[in-house]
C-alpha cells in the first residue's frame, strides 16, 4: 500500500513541476528513491518485534505508471534509482 502512495506523491510532484514551469511534454523523470525503511507499528507492544519492509521499486513504478497513464505524463519514462535511506527525490527531468 504503501507502494502506490508513494507513487501518488511522486506523479503529483511531477504534474505541479510541469505547471509551475509551463512544461507540457516531459520525456523523462529521474527519481532516486530510498528503498530502506518503511516502519510497521503492527506490533508496537512488542519492542523486538518491529521490522522494516524494504520498499518494492516494481510497484512503485507500476503504480507511478498506472496514475500517469491519465495524465500528461502518460509518455514520459521514469527511471528509478534505489538510493539508501527512506527519503526520494528528482534528480532530472528531461523536457
Amino acid at each position: 500500500m504503501h507502494d502506490f502512495l508513494l507513487a501518488k506523491e511522486i506523479v503529483d510532484a511531477v504534474l505541479r513541476i510541469s505547471q509551475e514551469k509551463k512544461i507540457g511534454n516531459i520525456k523523462s523523470v529521474s527519481l532516486e528513491i530510498g528503498g530502506a525503511s518503511i516502519p510497521h507499528n503492527h506490533h508496537h507492544d512488542h519492542a523486538h518485534d518491529e521490522h522494516f519492509d524494504e520498499l518494492d521499486l516494481e510497484n512503485v513504478r507500476f503504480g507511478i505508471e498506472s496514475i500517469a497513464k491519465d495524465t500528461i505524463l502518460k509518455n514520459t519514462r521514469f527511471k528509478i534509482e534505489k538510493v539508501a535511506g527512506g527519503n526520494w527525490k528528482i534528480t532530472n527531468i528531461e523536457i
